[in-house]
């Protein structure tokens, strides 16, 4: 399994926006039959307006083809409004899994 991990600041006050737009941005089944896996959001206990974002793969191929989508590039600049400066992104392979997926 192939995925991203992205860093950010939300724009202070505009919390509850971004969320709201990261829940439009939800992929649909058919992506997911694209090799999209599953993703996280948190936030950071110290720092409320600080998200991390999960993004799980099926592999990296299929992870190359998101990222070159023009819709991803779309969402990835609406993202943008609401953040202070550019993500701090981590690509990375995942090695082990240990416990239950996350619930609703």
């Amino acid at each position: 399994m192939f995925g991203t991990i992205m860093r950010a600041q939300v724009k202070p006050g505009r919390r509850t926006e971004y969320e709201r737009v990261m829940r439009e941005m939800v992929p649909s089944a058919e992506a997911y039959g694209q090799g999209i896996h599953s993703y996280e959001v948190a936030w950071e206990d110290n720092d409320p307006d600080r998200v991390v974002l999960i993004v799980h793969f099926k592999d990296r191929e299929s992870y190359m083809t998101n990222a070159s989508r023009d819709q991803t590039n779309t969402d990835y600049q609406r993202q943008l409004e609401y953040l202070n400066g550019e993500p701090e992104w981590i690509d990375v392979n995942y090695a082990d899994y240990v416990g239950k997926p996350l619930g609703g």
